[in-house]
């Protein structure tokens, strides 16, 4: 591959959105997933799958200047998160033995961070030392540090923006979360995911150095039940639905996932890098969703 060429290790939503834009801009994209007939007409696709040993080690004969490793569970055990991070990335440094990329960006997960109180976070926050999930996130972050001239991890908050969406269509129901404990929840639309890793490439392709951690958030971090009560506002969901939240604060138990989740996240990198959200908090990615039909 040429100059200003990117391969998606894990190729799916995020890699497809990001490597169009890329397209447009010129660039030689290729991605790897297990079903590479999956990909968009553009994209020079590759079938393997990166908990594989050995799966990765075309690389070096491919010679892509960026790489972007988009990992995901292998299943929902503490062993399918080691299996598809740590030993994916352990897979993929094996692979980039044989080649040196310009930039290598790992999409990661706000998750990793320490903070589970409803605490502001940012990008040299403390990271995670008992949630073992995390841990293995972390693992596959650290594992690729050094493999290339430049490696930046990029941590999303909750990616959105699939229509219907489980959010909308879980406010649809009626099934509100309880306004008490408060948990706050952080969000960014999947263009703006797309938008931010494309951004970040084409700075690193100019000769701008990259900052080693990203925080892919909005700029609004916000308690689930207010995200959820307009949500619910603007779709005429019953009153009653939300009596029925209250009901529930009462004696209901916490969510395990929100409260992993419950921090509050600065996007300062983001901002710095002179990125601008198209969506900048919920109001505006869910009301493009709304006006496109979900």
């Amino acid at each position: 591959m040429n100059s200003n060429s990117v391969l998606f290790v894990g190729c799916g939503d995020l890699g497809i959105r990001t490597g169009l834009l890329l397209l447009e801009k010129g660039w030689q994209v290729a991605g790897l997933r297990r079903d590479p007939a999956q990909l968009p007409v553009g994209f020079a696709p590759y079938r393997g799958d990166y908990t594989r040993p050995g799966s990765l080690d075309f690389i070096a004969d491919l010679r892509p200047t960026h790489v972007v490793a988009s990992f995901n569970p292998a299943g929902r055990s503490l062993e399918g998160y080691q299996r598809g991070f740590t030993r994916a990335a352990l897979n993929l440094r094996a692979a980039l033995l044989g080649w040196r990329p310009q930039t290598l960006l790992t999409v990661s997960s706000t998750r990793v961070f320490a903070e589970t109180d409803g605490g502001w976070v940012d990008e040299s926050s403390p990271l995670a030392s008992e949630d073992e999930r995390a841990l293995a996130i972390i693992a596959a972050e650290q594992a690729l540090v050094g493999s290339a001239d430049c490696v930046s991890a990029v941590r999303f908050g909750g990616i959105y923006g699939a229509i219907p969406g489980r959010l909308l269509e879980k406010v649809r129901r009626g099934e509100l979360s309880p306004l008490k404990p408060e948990r706050y929840s952080n969000r960014i639309h999947r263009d703006d995911c797309a938008g931010l890793l494309a951004h970040l490439l084409q700075l690193s392709a100019s000769g701008t150095e990259l900052a080693p951690v990203y925080i892919g958030v909005d700029d609004l971090p916000a308690p689930q039940a207010e995200v959820e009560a307009w949500l619910a506002q603007q779709l005429g969901v019953a009153s009653d639905a939300q009596r029925s939240a209250d009901t529930v604060a009462g004696g209901g138990s916490v969510d395990l996932r929100m409260s992993a989740g419950h921090k509050r996240c600065r996007n300062r990198q983001l901002h710095a890098s002179g990125y601008r959200l198209r969506y900048p908090d919920y109001r505006a990615g869910y009301q493009a969703m709304l006006d496109a039909g979900a």
